[in-house]
């Protein structure tokens, strides 16, 4: 169980969003290196970044602070926003992102997906982003007329890494992350599943250890970690003893 901490990239700053919107945006570090920085001290050994304005835009937007990101790097980076074609796939993978996340190109173009998959196998993730179990598209502004689980479905036997799940109304929420959905979906693939969208406490990293959780490959943490509901070091602890270490009380580092 991988536990990822969020950089959200909005006009070159650290942000969280509530529910995706935009005009609900936090800032919490102009300099997203130095919040990459951060995690990595606090023990985090792989990133989660979305280029936000990329996603809405259709193209890198974020791309300078990717970079500052990626230099001197020593932990592992999934990316994603904006990311529509090959030439994108290409220039991410090759400037060091481990993975790059394929969202709204996957609803409308899956042959792309299954093609770079088959280029990069190992590398090519799966944003399932949905509203009430329809995929959202274009930075979630626009809603598609397929469900999460038909999306997810089509790349079954294409070689994609992980299928990340965003339950998109507790996505910065912290009302906690929607497991009932997400175990379901991972039950019905043999694709990995990662859990995204309204991780709050210490309580949900222990949902996590519990058995039916085990075909989780993972789950996505942001608000939680920003504000201080979350100490890292003690969600990580309690992962890697798989729910048997006692949380610390201390404050986050």
């Amino acid at each position: 169980m991988i536990l990822f901490p969020a950089i959200d990239l909005k006009d070159g700053q650290c942000v969280r969003l509530v529910q995706g919107d935009m005009t609900r945006a936090t800032m919490f570090n102009a300099d997203p290196a130095d919040q990459a920085r951060v995690f990595i001290a606090q023990g985090f050994d792989y990133l989660h970044v979305v280029d936000l304005d990329g996603a809405f835009a259709g193209k890198p937007m974020n791309a300078d602070a990717v970079r500052h990101i990626l230099a001197g790097l020593t932990v592992k980076l999934q990316l994603g926003g904006g990311i529509r074609d090959m030439k994108t796939v290409r220039g991410w993978l090759e400037s060091g992102v481990t993975r790059v996340i394929i969202g709204t190109a996957a609803v409308r173009d899956p042959d792309f997906v299954r093609e770079a998959a088959r280029l990069y196998p190992g590398r090519i993730a799966v944003g399932v982003d949905a509203r009430e179990g329809i995929v959202a598209i274009e930075g979630w502004a626009k809603t598609s007329d397929i469900s999460a689980l038909d999306l997810a479905r089509r790349f079954q036997d294409a070689g994609v890494a992980a299928i990340i799940y965003t339950d998109i109304a507790r996505d910065g929420a912290l009302a906690g992350l929607n497991l009932d959905s997400t175990i379901a979906l991972a039950d019905k693939l043999e694709i990995p599943v990662i859990a995204s969208g309204g991780l709050a406490s210490i309580e949900d990293i222990r949902r996590l250890t519990e058995p039916d959780c085990d075909r989780l490959a993972g789950a996505i943490v942001g608000r939680a970690l920003y504000d201080g509901r979350l100490d890292p070091r003690a969600a990580l602890t309690l992962l890697h003893a798989g729910g048997r270490a006692e949380p610390s009380t201390g404050s986050p580092q």
